[in-house]
């Protein structure tokens, strides 16, 4: 009996013994389960203060112009507050060309940061010395927030005037070079006949014109080769504007126009030369052995386009000596347009002279005189048009343009009325094949 009484008691402590320490073991589990609320709140609170807000700075403006001694004002945009002091400073590539007011930005720490806050910070530019200057932006402390996406383009000018007028040349240029197919195209339809045209020229010309299309629409249309581009150029702007296309878009079609002319109308004897063919082989071999690396993944297709502008910078060299040379066999310049070199003459000097204008007005003759490929090239042009022009009017200005004639009966009526001013001869193609067609020193 006692032993059972002893027994029974025991049972009734142990119980609630047990009891307490499960009541104890449940009330510890929910004091670690508060804190953990606690804690997680917290670092949902305090993360994105610290960290959710790395892209949230930006500036409105990305580009800005200014005379020297101009100030302009535009903003720091700040989306959210911190919970930490942070310093915003300026860092500027070309301290004597743009100065900022202030340089740098103080933001206050906040205890309960607002994430959704937008805060605007006045600064002010001034333009110091003609030039270009490139800003960034840093932050301190670092760990808080990333300022890398955040850069500007300053450029300082002397004249506006001169901005304007470098602008109008440019258009005016463009309207030339464009322009300047049409004089040759209208001559061979008023002769019906391609005669004194090098159809070396013409194919160089289309694959030229054809590279330049292919760079042009590549970094202008293609969204993948343009992350390629400003993956190597970040701060870099697309170099292919729309009127880029449509000047390269344009030539095509007006070098295919002269072509088709080339394959319809009189062209005597005339055909591609070997060493063209040679070169063209050369250039297409070029094309499709890098196509296929860049399809390959061998090659990225932004080098692709690269490879395409060099072919387009090297045609442009040789393209004009073919004709040049075929002038000088013939002692003539019947049959290729004057005013094609006219106008390329007006478009290659007026792109120089904006080159001139802008390198004055921004005080940047190291990327006149550097960038050696674009003014070499517009020299170089300028040099064949100079020399064309000589051929033309000065060596041998003696010999003058043909009359088509397509019967004896057309001849003999054009001769009856008069149909020609003394210093035209006649185009005679209604002769046999085994006799010569062109006789360029008779006239009638």
């Amino acid at each position: 009996m006692v032993y059972e009484s002893v027994a029974r008691v025991f049972r009734s402590e142990s119980g609630k013994m047990l009891d307490k320490v499960t009541m104890t073991s449940r009330t510890a589990r929910g004091n670690f389960s508060h804190i953990y609320k606690n804690l997680f709140t917290f670092i949902l609170i305090c993360l994105p203060c610290k960290f959710c807000q790395a892209e949230k700075m930006y500036v409105d403006v990305k580009t800005l112009d200014l005379l020297v001694d101009e100030t302009r004002l535009f903003k720091f945009i700040q989306i959210g507050e911190y919970n930490e002091t942070l310093s915003v400073t300026a860092q500027i590539q070309h301290p004597d060309i743009v100065q900022f007011v202030p340089s740098t930005i103080n933001i206050p720490a906040v205890e309960q940061p607002n994430t959704t806050a937008e805060l605007a910070y006045d600064i002010c530019a001034y333009g110091r010395s003609p030039g270009h200057s490139e800003v960034t932006f840093s932050a301190s402390p670092t760990d808080v927030v990333k300022l890398d996406s955040i850069f500007m383009r300053i450029t300082v000018m002397h004249s506006k005037a001169i901005y304007v007028i470098s602008y109008i040349m440019g258009w005016i240029y463009f309207v030339a070079w464009s322009v300047s197919f049409y004089p040759q195209i209208y001559i061979n339809f008023k002769r019906k006949s391609v005669v004194g045209l090098n159809f070396d020229f013409l194919a160089l010309n289309v694959m030229g014109f054809t590279m330049y299309s292919l760079f042009n629409c590549g970094l202008f249309f293609s969204k993948e080769i343009q992350t390629e581009y400003f993956s190597r150029h970040p701060r870099g702007l697309n170099p292919v504007q729309l009127n880029d296309v449509f000047f390269s878009l344009h030539a095509v079609f007006a070098t295919i126009i002269t072509i088709i002319q080339c394959v319809i109308y009189e062209r005597e004897d005339q055909r591609v030369s070997m060493t063209g063919r040679g070169i063209l082989t050369v250039f297409v071999g070029v094309v499709i052995v890098t196509a296929s690396l860049a399809a390959a993944s061998i090659l990225e297709w932004l080098d692709f386009l690269y490879y395409c502008s060099y072919i387009k910078l090297s045609i442009t060299l040789i393209k004009y000596i073919p004709q040049a040379y075929m002038n000088y066999k013939r002692k003539s310049t019947v049959g290729w347009s004057i005013g094609n070199i006219f106008l390329d003459f007006v478009g290659g000097f007026l792109s120089i002279l904006q080159m001139t204008l802008n390198a004055y007005n921004y005080n940047d003759w190291v990327s006149f005189f550097g960038d050696a490929t674009k003014f070499g090239l517009g020299l170089f042009s300028l040099v064949f048009d100079i020399f064309f022009i000589l051929q033309h009017y000065v060596f041998y200005r003696e010999h003058s343009d043909y009359i088509n004639v397509k019967s004896e009966d057309e001849l003999t009526y054009l001769m009856d009325n008069r149909y020609y001013s003394g210093d035209e001869a006649f185009l005679v193609n209604f002769w046999n094949g085994d006799e010569k067609k062109y006789n360029m020193d008779v006239k009638v």
